[in-house]
């Protein structure tokens, strides 16, 4: 008997000490790990709540900016012609071009569409002109007219003759314009 209560004598306190670290081992440390995923946690929900609410704060300073780029948006848009599709755009050029040339008192000769470029993501479409004028004046005011319309026209060649060398008056003009084209 007294093996045995020598052996619970030195076999108690290492089982006590053993359950302690095993007690320490597998519920502190992992108790501890656990509190400190959790105040990360907390912390990175903390910073996130912050910056919503910075967000919500500058919610009418965003909305300002949006008014902003969707005017400068609208103002891009108007310098472009916009048509379902690329025919449709030269056949809009034309109609421009012929209602600024008819409009000065001259008249059209022919018209027909040249190839469509790539610019990027636009499509440059080109129309030639051949038209009768009545002066030099007219000539001018329709050149002004192209040039300050929008969407832009753009004359990228101009041949200018005169009909009748004997009596100067009457002028015919070739030109070759272009416009920027977009879809809808």
């Amino acid at each position: 008997m007294k093996q045995r209560s020598r052996l619970l004598v030195y076999a108690v306190p290492v089982i006590v000490v053993l359950a302690g670290l095993a007690v320490y081992q597998y519920g502190f440390v992992n108790v501890r790990r656990e509190m400190a995923s959790l105040r990360e946690t907390c912390a990175a929900r903390e910073r996130a709540l912050s910056k919503c609410m910075e967000m919500i704060a500058n919610k009418p300073e965003l909305e300002k900016r949006l008014v902003v780029l969707k005017e400068k948006r609208k103002t891009a848009a108007s310098k472009i012609i916009k048509a379902q599709t690329l025919t449709l755009c030269a056949a809009a050029l034309q109609e421009t071009v012929k209602g600024i040339i008819t409009g000065q008192g001259g008249s059209i000769a022919s018209e027909r569409v040249e190839k469509t470029e790539e610019f990027g993501k636009f499509q440059v479409v080109t129309i030639a002109v051949e038209a009768a004028l009545p002066d030099t004046r007219a000539l001018s005011d329709i050149l002004f007219g192209i040039e300050t319309h929008e969407p832009y026209i753009v004359v990228r060649e101009m041949d200018t003759r005169v009909r009748n060398f004997r009596e100067p008056g009457e002028l015919m003009v070739k030109l070759r314009l272009s416009s920027l084209g977009g879809g809808k």
